[in-house]
């Protein structure tokens, strides 16, 4: 397996944990991560038994991936199946709104990810007739044929200060999941 550096609470058996660079991705990984500032740092668990991980008591939601890939914020990505590749993709205005820069991580195999946040994740489908908007602080991952468009909505009410406080959404379009969280992590555009 690969996880989150330092995850690990307990394990039985034998394992052993090695610390990887680049996001598990190695050299070509690290200088990528870097020039993208997309950081993630990863350990590999190899052995036999029982390994447990866990996140500042964060829910674990699990998403088995056949084939597809999965776009995932870097700090919500707890654990992966050593078979899945990990990777950086570009988001644009999304994740710089987010506060998490402008690209995000990949998760791209058949295998399952084991995804963090703060209580339990609601998984919700988008199809071509039922686009979605999301606030960029509950945003965890996406899988599917989606296209996002960052949106403000931003207007005059928002100017003088009247508004219900959402300038920001992303858009979700195509078919495909979006993974929430019932919370909100502070972004630069929700301090707009």
């Amino acid at each position: 397996m690969k996880a989150k550096n330092g995850a690990m609470v307990a394990y039985e058996g034998e394992m052993t944990f090695k610390k990887r660079t680049g996001g598990g991705e190695g050299l070509r990984g690290m200088v990528t991560r870097r020039l993208t500032g997309e950081q993630m740092a990863v350990m590999e668990v190899k052995g036999h038994g029982t390994c447990y991980f866990a996140d500042r008591a964060s829910e674990i939601n699990l998403v088995s991936l056949r084939g597809e890939k999965l776009y995932v914020e870097s700090s919500n990505l707890l654990c992966t199946d050593s078979a899945l590749r990990t990777g950086t993709s570009f988001t644009g205005l999304r994740g710089s709104a987010q506060g998490n820069g402008l690209f995000t991580t990949t998760v791209e195999g058949t295998g399952q990810a084991a995804l963090v946040s703060a209580g339990t994740a609601v998984v919700l489908r988008v199809t071509p007739q039922t686009p979605l908007q999301v606030d960029p602080g509950a945003y965890i991952a996406h899988t599917g044929g989606l296209k996002q468009h960052f949106q403000a909505g931003v207007n005059f009410r928002a100017l003088i200060g009247e508004s219900g406080g959402e300038s920001f959404q992303i858009r979700f379009e195509g078919d495909g999941l979006v993974y929430v969280q019932p919370s909100e992590r502070n972004t630069i555009g929700g301090e707009v």
